[in-house]
């Protein structure tokens, strides 16, 4: 899996002098370089996620891709396009990212083209109406910039990089999706009631996007000592509901949730039971969009294999042209 050349993955045991120092570093707030010794087992935890985060930034963009040429006037047409296109640029940051971690970009694409590789179960729903777009940016970016946050301080120097600009943008695009949900909340009543559609159908898998709960995660351990993440899952699905609540409640828009109710002594908003049957058949690809998505990006592969080729044709005559002189 990993490319030759870079600094390969070693293992050592536990209680290692190597892996004693790498912690200290860790505990220490130091940031790990590409070139720095690292655990296997931190290298691989950061390519899965960091693979997975690249791959939900590009299939993210054909959802919102489906309404650009619907989009309801120019301004919003041409904010869509900005976004979709912040969005692939988020992917590339990403999987340059991951390609310091010594695994090449042409290997974690074939994971995601053949399914082994995983992406946001959110990106499996569809947007049905211009409203979608709107609670895309609100909620789904809203939820990412929740997660997303943290890892500006991730242990890995790269990842930390990538995402302080990430961030910036995607802060950018909750507004942008707030606003829509704001103008059509203020509009109509058939816009106000394709408004309070879309969160009735977003709701729910917003607040899977911040994965099992923890009694369930199987990574979180690890990745909170590496200093990966920062907080938990159950931690940011509430630090995302108790400051998502009263945005919606300004909107005048019900959230699809009967237990939904604020504890009168901490102040967070309790919510009801999650599906999580259904977060398994969505992540494991079943119903919804799931084989669109796929079928998407295989054909926008190999539509773009000439692409791949002229580029890599035109690098290899530039080589040529200085080995020559």
């Amino acid at each position: 899996m990993y490319s030759q050349g870079l600094n390969q993955p070693t293992e050592a045991s536990a209680d290692s002098p190597e892996q004693a120092r790498f912690q200290a570093r860790i505990d220490a707030e130091d940031k790990i370089e590409p070139n720095d010794w690292m655990p296997d087992a931190y290298r691989r935890t950061l390519i899965r996620q960091i693979s997975q985060h690249a791959h939900s930034e590009i299939v993210g963009m054909l959802p919102e891709g489906n309404w650009i040429t619907r989009a309801p006037s120019l301004r919003r047409k041409a904010a869509l396009l900005a976004k979709v296109q912040d969005e692939g640029g988020h992917g590339l940051y990403l999987y340059a990212a991951a390609e310091t971690l010594g695994v090449t970009r042409e290997e974690l694409v074939d994971q995601l083209l053949s399914g082994k590789a995983k992406y946001s179960s959110i990106f499996n729903y569809p947007t049905l109406s211009w409203a979608d777009i709107g609670a895309i940016g609100w909620l789904v970016d809203g939820a990412a910039i929740m997660n997303q946050i943290p890892l500006c301080r991730c242990s890995y120097g790269p990842y930390a990089r990538a995402m302080i600009r990430v961030c910036k943008e995607e802060s950018f695009h909750q507004r942008q999706g707030y606003e829509i949900m704001l103008t059509l909340s203020r509009g109509t009543e058939a816009q106000k009631a394709m408004a309070q559609d879309a969160l009735n159908r977003w709701w729910w898998p917003c607040l899977m996007m911040f994965g099992p709960p923890d009694s369930a995660s199987q990574h979180s351990d690890t990745s909170m000592q590496w200093k990966i993440k920062r907080f938990t899952n159950d931690g940011l699905r509430q630090k995302f509901i108790d400051a998502t609540v009263p945005q919606g409640h300004f909107l005048g828009l019900t959230f699809p949730d009967p237990a939904l109710r604020q504890d009168p002594e901490t102040g967070h908003w309790q919510h009801g039971e999650i599906d999580w049957a259904e977060f398994k058949t969505v992540v494991a690809g079943g119903g919804f969009q799931a084989t669109d998505r796929l079928e998407a990006r295989r054909k926008a592969h190999d539509e773009g294999a000439w692409v791949r080729e002229a580029a890599l044709a035109y690098a290899a005559k530039r080589q040529a042209r200085k080995t020559a002189a």
